[in-house]
C-alpha cells in the first residue's frame, strides 16, 4: 500500500472526528471529518453511513493504518451564476434597477 493509491474500503465506525475504514484484511484507515469535504462539515454521517463501500485516496500509510481522503477523489465543481459578457457593462446597466429593487424591499 503506497502514499496516493486508490482503495476500496467499507466504512466500520463513525466518530464526531472521522470515519474508520476497513480496507482488507491487512489495512484499516480514518478518514479525518477535514477530509470529506473543501466546505465546513457539520455531520459526517451527511456523507456516509456505516456500511458503505467507497473510492478513497491514500494520504498517508503507518504500519497497517492509513490516512484517507474522500474529497480528493470526490470534488464538488463550484456554480457561479454571474455571467459578465462583455467586461463590467452589464454590472453598470443593472445597477440602477437592483438600487431601486433594494430600496423598494425596504
Amino acid at each position: 500500500m503506497n502514499k496516493g493509491s486508490i482503495v476500496k474500503g467499507e466504512i466500520t465506525a463513525i466518530k464526531p472526528y472521522g470515519a474508520f475504514v476497513k480496507i482488507d484484511d491487512q489495512y484499516v484507515g480514518l478518514i479525518h471529518i477535514s477530509e470529506f469535504s473543501d466546505g465546513f462539515v457539520r455531520n459526517i454521517e451527511d456523507y456516509v453511513a456505516v456500511g458503505d463501500v467507497m473510492e478513497l485516496k491514500v494520504l498517508d500509510v503507518q504500519d497497517h493504518k492509513l490516512s484517507l481522503s474522500f474529497k480528493a477523489l470526490h470534488k464538488r465543481k463550484k456554480r457561479y451564476n454571474i455571467v459578465l459578457k462583455s467586461g463590467f457593462s452589464p454590472l453598470k446597466e443593472k445597477l440602477d434597477q437592483w438600487i431601486e429593487n433594494y430600496h423598494k424591499k425596504r
